[in-house]
């Protein structure tokens, strides 16, 4: 019955965070309306998420996501020595296919996010059988490096969380 009710509680709390901030003050009115709507939407979306994805280590989330930040900041200063110090023609960009060992969706997803969010990386393409990405890199003397760097730092310790 509570899990009818509250088919992600997750989700029904960030969904309550979310208006709050949205709405910029706390108030009883705008409490009540922000659990209404961290109620209704996981209700009215249960049936597109037939299974959650399984975290198998949970403090290894917590690892990953400290290493993503730390890599995010490090990467805004290696982004921003290039713009500032290299001339255009001395920047390497790179297509890099990356071999993926991942099978979850969820992880593959967080993934490609994680080479998104940061800077001079962008995963543009996932092969459609699902077992390789395509990353673009602003620069880069050896595509194998950062194959293996994303491996290693990510796809690695994603596979212990999903999997």
């Amino acid at each position: 019955m509570l899990t009818r009710l509250i088919p992600h509680p997750l989700l029904s709390v960030t969904l309550l965070l979310v208006w709050l901030g949205l709405v910029n003050t706390l108030t009883l009115g705008s409490v009540i309306l922000g659990a209404v709507i961290g109620l209704i939407v996981p209700m009215l979306t249960a049936a597109y998420w037939p299974e959650r994805p399984k975290i198998g280590k949970p403090l290894r989330v917590v690892e990953y996501v400290l290493i993503v930040l730390w890599d995010i900041v490090v990467a805004n200063f290696q982004v921003a020595a290039i713009l500032l110090f290299r001339r255009t023609q001395n920047i390497r960009s790179k297509w890099i296919p990356v071999p993926l060992d991942l099978t979850s969706a969820e992880a593959i997803t967080v993934l490609a996010g994680t080479i998104t969010m940061t800077p001079g990386t962008v995963s543009t393409m996932l092969s459609a059988d699902g077992t390789s990405i395509l990353v673009h890199c602003l620069h880069t003397d050896d595509p194998d490096e950062v194959r293996d760097t994303i491996k290693s730092r990510y796809e690695r310790r994603l596979k212990e969380i999903f999997q």
